[in-house]
C-alpha cells in the first residue's frame, strides 16, 4: 500500500466523505489502490506521494486546468498578485478588468458578480432570477451543484435527479418547504418542457440548463426553449461550468447560436483558480442590488489575476483547436482499437470531453478493470479523457498503445471464458454518491 492509501485510511476517520469532492474519492477510481493525493503536477503529469510518475488522461483537476498544470504565464501572474497582497481592505482592481475582458467575450451581456465554486454560483445566479421575477419554481435540466436550492428535487416522490445526475441523492438536511420549487426536465425533450411550463404558468422564475454537455442539441431545441422563456418572462440561465470555453473561448452558446439571460462559468475559465462568474443582462442583474450577496474572498485579487491571463492565453493559443484535435484523435484511437479487438464499446461527450463505456453486462467492473490496468501502465485513466492544451501527440500514443493492450487483454479473457472480476485486485468502483464504511 502506498503513503497515498495510506493517507486516505487516515482522511476518511477525521474528514467526512473522506475527501471534499466525490469527483475525488479514490472509490470512485480503484477503491484500494488509487494513489489518493499528489505531490505535484505539470502539464499532464502527475506524481504521487511515493514520487511515482503517471499521465493524466483522465479529468485534468475535474475539468479546470484547460491549459495544463502548474501552466507557467498563469502561474506568474497569480505569483505576482501574491506579492501586491491577495487580499486587502480595499478592492483589487483586476475584479473590474476581468469582468470587461469577460463582457467583452459575451456582447450580449453588461454586468459580472463572482463567486469562488461553480456551485455557489450557480445558487447566487438562482437568487438573482428569484429575486428578479418574484417566483420562486426554477425548471431544471442537467447538475448544477450541491445546495439547497437543487438537491430540493429530490424532495417529492421517485428520484427525479437519478436521469440528469447522480442516482439514490437523499436532499437528507435540505428544508422540506422547498419541495417543489425545482422541477426536472431532460435534455432534447421539448415536449416535457413545454408540458412543465403549462403547468406551472406564472410561477417560473427561471430556466436552468446546460446548453450542451453529453450531446449536442436537437434542431430547434435551444432556440424553443429561449422562445418560450422570452414569452412567458421566464429568466435563462445558463450553465456553462462544464462546457465553457472548451468549444470557444468563452461560452458554448456563442457557438450554438442562443443567448441567456444569465450565464454561469467556474473551472474551465480560470485554469486551477478559485473563481466563477455569474453574467447577463443589465435589468436581471440588477436584482443582486435588491437581495444581500456578498462573501468576504469572493474579493480576493489572486484568481482574478490568474483568470485573466487564462483567457489571454486561450485567446492568443486558440485553445479550442487543440481541443478539438486532442479529443478526435482519442476517439478515432478508441472506436480503431475496439474494432480491431472486437470489444464493445460505446463513444459519447462532445469532443473536449469525451467518454467511452463497455457495452457488456457489469460495465463497472470493466471499467474498473481499465483503471486498473492503465495505472500499471503510468497512466490516470478511466473511461473518459477531458483534453488539455498540454496532451502531446507522443503521449496520446502512448496512452492509446496502453488501451490497446489492455483491450486486448479484455478479448483474450471472453475468449478463454474468464470473467473479468476475477482479474481485479480490489473492489468494484463506485458509479455515484454512497455513505462511505
Amino acid at each position: 500500500m502506498g503513503r497515498g492509501q495510506e493517507l486516505y485510511i487516515k482522511a476518511k476517520k477525521i474528514i467526512p466523505g473522506g475527501t471534499q469532492l466525490l469527483s475525488k474519492r479514490p472509490e470512485m477510481w480503484l477503491p484500494d489502490l488509487w494513489p489518493a493525493y499528489y505531490s505535484k503536477a505539470k502539464g499532464c503529469e502527475v506524481w504521487d506521494l511515493d514520487g511515482t510518475h503517471y499521465y493524466d488522461m483522465s479529468i485534468m483537476g475535474v475539468g479546470s486546468n484547460v491549459l495544463g498544470y502548474a501552466y507557467d504565464e498563469v502561474d506568474a501572474a497569480a505569483k505576482a498578485a501574491i506579492d501586491l497582497s491577495g487580499m486587502c481592505t480595499l478592492n483589487a482592481p483586476e475584479e473590474v478588468t476581468l469582468a470587461e475582458k469577460i463582457l467583452e467575450l459575451h456582447p450580449w451581456s453588461d454586468m459580472v458578480r463572482y463567486a469562488k465554486s461553480g456551485g455557489e454560483a450557480l445558487a447566487l445566479a438562482v437568487r438573482i432570477a428569484r429575486a428578479y421575477t418574484r417566483k420562486d419554481v426554477v425548471l431544471v435540466c442537467g447538475y448544477h451543484g450541491w445546495h439547497d436550492w437543487y438537491l430540493a428535487a429530490n424532495l417529492v416522490k421517485g428520484d427525479p435527479l437519478a436521469d440528469v445526475h447522480l442516482k439514490g441523492l437523499e436532499p437528507i438536511g435540505v428544508p422540506k418547504g422547498l419541495a417543489g420549487t425545482n422541477l426536472i426536465f431532460h435534455y432534447n425533450n421539448i415536449e416535457e418542457f413545454k408540458r412543465l411550463v403549462a403547468e406551472n404558468d406564472g410561477q417560473i422564475a427561471a430556466v436552468i440548463m446546460e446548453p450542451i454537455r453529453n450531446e449536442f442539441p436537437e434542431k430547434n431545441y435551444l432556440e424553443e426553449i429561449r422562445r418560450i422563456t422570452r414569452k412567458n418572462q421566464i429568466v435563462l440561465i445558463f450553465d456553462e461550468i462544464t462546457a465553457g470555453f472548451r468549444l470557444c473561448t468563452g461560452g458554448s452558446h456563442l457557438k450554438l447560436n442562443v443567448l441567456p439571460d444569465i450565464a454561469v462559468f467556474a473551472k474551465a475559465m480560470t485554469n486551477g483558480y478559485p473563481l466563477s462568474a455569474v453574467i447577463g443582462v443589465k435589468d436581471v442583474m440588477r436584482a443582486a442590488e435588491d437581495t444581500f450577496i456578498s462573501s468576504t474572498f469572493w474579493t480576493e485579487r489572486i484568481a482574478f489575476a490568474a483568470t485573466q491571463k487564462a483567457i489571454d492565453c486561450y485567446q492568443r493559443y486558440h485553445v479550442e483547436n487543440t481541443l478539438e484535435y486532442v479529443g478526435n484523435k482519442i476517439r478515432r484511437g478508441w472506436k480503431e482499437i475496439a474494432e480491431n479487438e472486437t470489444i464493445n464499446i460505446q463513444i459519447s461527450g462532445i469532443i473536449p470531453l469525451s467518454h467511452f463505456s463497455f457495452s457488456y453486462e457489469k460495465p463497472l467492473v470493466y471499467k474498473t478493470y481499465f483503471t486498473q490496468q492503465m495505472l500499471n501502465y503510468g497512466f490516470l485513466a478511466s473511461t473518459g479523457v477531458y483534453a488539455s492544451l498540454a496532451h502531446s501527440d507522443d503521449i496520446i500514443d502512448q496512452y492509446l498503445n496502453a488501451c490497446q493492450e489492455i483491450f486486448r487483454q479484455i478479448a483474450e479473457f471472453h475468449r478463454q471464458g474468464v470473467p473479468i472480476e476475477t482479474q481485479l485486485k480490489g473492489n468494484v468502483c463506485h458509479s455515484g454518491f454512497e455513505r462511505l464504511n
